[in-house]
């Protein structure tokens, strides 16, 4: 299927994001040009010392992950939709000094854009709901990795992603195996909800299954797969600070975010 309208209205709406995003708390520009880091405590844990290494960054907005992994000596390379995102990621390297570079195009078409082979691929928080099929994607992971490479996702639970939190309170709605296209419509973003653009916004539900078998049948072998009931991110309704500083649901009914690590077969 052709699913150019929904990539097209996606990309729209992620270049009105940009500035919104660039101005918020949420994201905190200032804080990260002083030398803060906006990685998060499972993907430092998961990718251990990246020093030396080349990785890719696929969906990486306006590049601060990335700029944080090259930071601490990778070699990085970042994957964005969004020409406004990467213009900006690429004002971020040059204003904070780093060598990343950044290319704009759909992460689907990645090996059409970019040729070099990765140590690691890196992918987190609301990355693949973007994406129609996740064979694809899969296959040009394995494409673009190394022999003995390694692919880590950090991402929020399908489960998650079964809600309507465009209703008070949020409705049980969406199918955990749904294969229609969701499509939503808000005033706001997530960083910040009082931002005058509306957000018009196509997804698709992926479950723990498919990316699981994505993965494997593209050739990698997974580590790991793990659920965790808490989120580094406030960003689902009457979620509330642990001790860890990470926030959780008071029930704890279902996990907010999965990890997979996965290694490319060697040749």
């Amino acid at each position: 299927m052709n699913f150019q309208k929904e990539f097209s209205t996606n990309k729209e709406t992620w270049d009105k994001k940009v500035a919104v995003h660039a101005a918020s708390k949420f994201y905190d520009v200032d804080a990260f040009k002083k030398g803060k880091s906006s990685l998060n405590n499972f993907e430092l844990e998961a990718l251990g010392d990246i020093s030396g290494k080349s990785l890719l960054h696929l969906q990486c907005h306006f590049g601060q992950d990335t700029l944080s992994w090259s930071r601490m000596g990778a070699k990085c390379t970042g994957i964005d939709i969004s020409q406004e995102a990467i213009k900006l990621a690429r004002n971020l390297n040059n204003e904070i000094k780093q060598h990343a570079q950044f290319v704009c195009c759909n992460v689907l078409d990645t090996s059409q854009y970019v040729s070099e082979k990765f140590d690691i691929i890196f992918t987190s928080y609301g990355v693949i709901g973007w994406l129609p099929d996740l064979k694809p994607w899969a296959k040009m992971i394995s494409e673009r990795l190394k022999p003995d490479g390694v692919f880590y996702i950090v991402e929020f639970h399908p489960i998650a992603w079964m809600f309507d939190y465009l209703q008070e309170p949020p409705e049980l709605k969406y199918g955990y195996q749904q294969k229609e296209v969701i499509y939503e419509e808000y005033n706001g973003t997530y960083a910040d909800e009082n931002a005058k653009i509306i957000s018009k916004e196509y997804g698709w539900n992926h479950s723990l299954g498919e990316v699981v078998t994505s993965l494997t049948q593209a050739g990698l072998e997974i580590e790991f797969l793990r659920e965790h009931d808490a989120s580094p991110y406030n960003i689902f309704p009457g979620l509330i600070k642990a001790e860890n500083q990470l926030y959780e649901m008071p029930s704890k009914l279902y996990p907010l975010i999965f990890e997979v690590k996965a290694t490319k077969k060697g040749a």
